[in-house]
């Protein structure tokens, strides 16, 4: 029992003290420790090199390849201004009469095309505040009509989607991006739908008491998300709204040089994972020098890597003209992508601590004894409290994967459900109470629209958790009844 109370003791502080803005660097060896003490049998220094950093090191190994791809590709998006292209276009497509479901969907087409959530609120923030001035639309629902686009379906459920909570599941199941297409489309649908119904229902009722846009001292939008922390500064010139006339780069060519690595990046993933890749002679990884392994393990990954790098080298081509100072925009998104990977792998290092303790067996037999035969409960509900208390969809992600992930396989084999499917619920149920009041995430885009959690975040809570959580629960159901598909 001391070693559970030291355990619980280490996941409140790292929680509380995330909150807080302390650095998980630091944060999670020292929470591991603490959580040693209380085990007098597990020896501290020992704790710290060979169960904390082999564990740590073992996720830089894995994912280092798609963090640093995914950094460069978000940030030559955001450089170049094809961000912002994409975003315009489908903005005036659709008209400033839909201007929730239009900034959902700029959104989502960024972030599906693999562009970081963080580089999405930069460029898609000032769009929407001219959209929603225009059609004097509570400026309190941006935050929340953001983070339904960019934070839930196509980060955890669409098929294929290069984000790395997408990732992580492949090497403990052997799957690939498209993983339980199916289920994760109609999971997708379920958040689209659903979250933009309430936008648009707590816009009509807004309008009806007469409340408008509000009188807000507009931010001045940082144009690096490494920034992002630095309380944003008023400006008082307000963004003019994007209309057809005053942006010519809506449509034609500007349009298509700037979505074409997007679609490159979900074609070539795809077309990699399902079909090239497991067609060539691959008997080679079976060496010990290549790790023993087979194309299934792998395919994953290295589809993800050569569609984003395809995708980069594209996006230089056709935007070398945006791109000035090239080797700066490259060497920053390089850059931008350690912080993210450390933060993530130093809390994959907390869990193999954590999962070494002698508390830890009583835990988990706790939660593996929720509905035995169904290990996708136990995935959603394990998978979610974690990304919850450590507020990082990735990072409790890896913490429950790195302690339980050959358990659930081994019960999803057992009870005769595919690698696949466990896949897709993981991933989905990363989605859910990541996106608490002290997520980085949510704590990043608050400050980029200038508003504060009393102001806006009720309705993030809406979208960004309570409704990925009914779609989990939507997805678990189907999947347990039907299996995957």
């Amino acid at each position: 029992m001391t070693s559970i109370a030291g355990i619980v003791l280490a996941l409140v502080l790292l929680m509380a003290l995330a909150y807080r803005g302390v650095s998980v660097l630091l944060l999670a060896p020292i929470m591991a420790l603490l959580a040693t003490l209380f085990s007098p049998q597990a020896p501290l220094l020992a704790s710290y090199t060979q169960v904390f950093m082999p564990a740590l090191g073992g996720f830089v190994i894995a994912f280092f390849p798609l963090f640093l791809l995914g950094a460069v590709f978000g940030k030559l998006m955001e450089a170049s201004g094809a961000a912002r292209v994409i975003a315009h276009a489908i903005v005036a497509w659709l008209g400033a009469q839909r201007a929730i479901l239009a900034v959902v969907l700029a959104c989502a087409v960024l972030t599906y095309g693999g562009v970081s959530l963080f580089v999405v609120a930069f460029a898609v923030y000032p769009i929407a505040a001219a959209l929603f001035r225009q059609a004097d639309l509570p400026k309190r629902l941006i935050p929340a009509t953001i983070a339904l686009g960019a934070f839930t379906f196509t980060m955890t459920a669409l098929p294929g989607t290069p984000a790395i909570q997408n990732a992580i599941p492949m090497p403990y199941f052997g799957t690939t991006p498209f993983a339980a297409p199916g289920l994760g489309l109609i999971g997708g649908t379920v958040m689209l739908v659903l979250g933009t119904l309430w936008l648009v229902r707590r816009a009509g009722a807004a309008t009806a008491r007469g409340e408008g846009y509000g009188e807000h001292d507009e931010p001045a939008v940082l144009s690096d998300p490494a920034s992002a922390s630095a309380a944003p500064a008023a400006a008082s010139a307000s963004p003019s709204p994007p209309t057809a006339a005053s942006h010519t780069d809506f449509n034609g060519r500007a349009f298509a040089r700037a979505i074409a690595p997007v679609v490159l990046v979900i074609a070539l993933n795809y077309l990699l994972a399902t079909w090239l890749l497991p067609a060539l002679d691959t008997s080679y990884l079976a060496e010990p020098r290549f790790g023993a392994t087979a194309i299934g393990n792998v395919r994953g990954i290295w589809a993800v890597i050569a569609a984003l790098a395809a995708a980069i080298v594209l996006l230089v081509l056709l935007q070398r003209p945006h791109l000035p100072h090239l080797s700066r925009t490259l060497e920053q998104g390089a850059s931008g992508s350690v912080l993210p990977l450390l933060n993530t792998a130093s809390q994959v290092g907390f869990g193999a601590v954590i999962a070494s303790l002698a508390g830890f067996a009583l835990i988990r037999d706790a939660v593996l004894g929720i509905a035995p035969g169904n290990p996708l409960v136990s995935v959603s509900i394990a998978v979610n409290i974690l990304a919850g208390i450590t507020g990082s969809a990735s990072g409790g992600m890896s913490i429950a994967l790195q302690t339980l992930g050959e358990t659930w396989l081994a019960m999803g084999q057992a009870a005769g459900i595919a690698p696949d499917l466990l896949h897709r619920v993981t991933a989905i149920a990363t989605g859910g109470l990541d996106a608490l009041p002290h997520n980085g995430a949510v704590i990043t885009l608050l400050g980029i629209c200038g508003l504060n959690h009393r102001q806006a975040y009720a309705d993030i809570f809406v979208v960004a958790v309570a409704i990925p959580v009914l779609a989990l629960v939507a997805v678990v159901v189907l999947g347990s009844a039907l299996g995957s598909f």
